[in-house]
């Protein structure tokens, strides 16, 4: 079951729609470098192809997605850094 994340809790918003593989990952990836383990991201993407790219980064990564949602083509996954 996936906890419902209030958005004041999110440390980090990043804005990938429109943007295309690798870009979300990128972006994803620069922002981890930046945050404290425990932070959350809040990732926004329209790339159908981030419903599979962002789960298999997160296990290779070691963080945690804890919440993913779908409203119309945006794509929303909030990611704990660890």
């Amino acid at each position: 079951m996936v906890k419902k994340m209030s958005a004041e809790k999110v440390d980090i918003e990043l804005d990938a729609k429109g943007k295309f593989c690798p870009m979300p990952i990128v972006m994803l990836q620069k922002a981890t470098k930046q945050a404290k383990s425990g932070q959350l991201i809040k990732l926004e993407a329209t790339d159908p192809g981030s419903r599979r790219d962002v789960p298999a980064w997160a296990k290779k990564t070691g963080n945690s997605i804890v919440e993913t949602h779908e409203k119309g083509d945006v794509l929303t996954f909030i990611i704990k850094v660890s």
